[in-house]
């Protein structure tokens, strides 16, 4: 099965592979350069640090793209893992597509637009955990992520947020 001509970093070689919940796809210290777009299903990448606990990087459903950019800016091994959170389809796509020419002005268009929701996305999420409440935190997830909270654990939002499980359930009871 071949991609669509409107999927993003297109490479004619490239196909739609089948993972399951759970599946690792990049493990911390990996030196590959490629991302992931998710055509259905859940992805996550995150880090583990010196006590073993997880933290959230970022969530990538449907017509995301997600992966490791600075190992591949910088030519360093990766420093994300990345797992399936839920049975998903996926395209392997390589990011070095990004620097090659043969890309069509609405492919282009199409990698510049989703690049741009990341950065941005990104962007306002360092901001937010520089000085939002947990609360605002959680309403700005729910704005970024909509058709998120029933398809992930409480912890891994937590996680995601900067904060302890137990206070993101007295944040959602003070919501209901």
């Amino acid at each position: 099965m071949s991609p669509s001509p409107s999927l993003p970093l297109q490479d004619p070689n490239t196909q739609i592979k089948f993972f399951k919940k759970g599946t690792i796809l990049q493990n911390k210290g990996e030196v590959h350069l490629k991302a992931f777009y998710i055509k259905k299903g859940l992805v996550r990448s995150y880090t583990i640090d010196s006590k073993g606990k997880q933290h959230v990087f970022m969530f990538a459903p449907e017509e995301w793209i997600i992966g490791d950019i600075e190992a591949y800016q910088y030519k360093h091994p990766t420093e994300l893992f990345i797992d399936c959170l839920e049975d998903t389809e996926l395209i392997k796509l390589k990011i070095d597509h990004l620097d090659q020419d043969q890309l069509s002005h609405d492919q282009l268009k199409k990698n510049l637009h989703l690049l741009g929701r990341r950065v941005g996305l990104l962007q306002r999420r360092v901001l937010m955990l520089m000085s939002a409440t947990a609360s605002e935190r959680y309403a700005l997830f729910l704005k970024d992520y909509p058709y998120l909270p029933n398809r992930i654990p409480q912890y891994m939002i937590a996680s995601y947020l900067g904060i302890t499980p137990e206070a993101l359930s007295k944040i959602r009871s003070q919501k209901t």
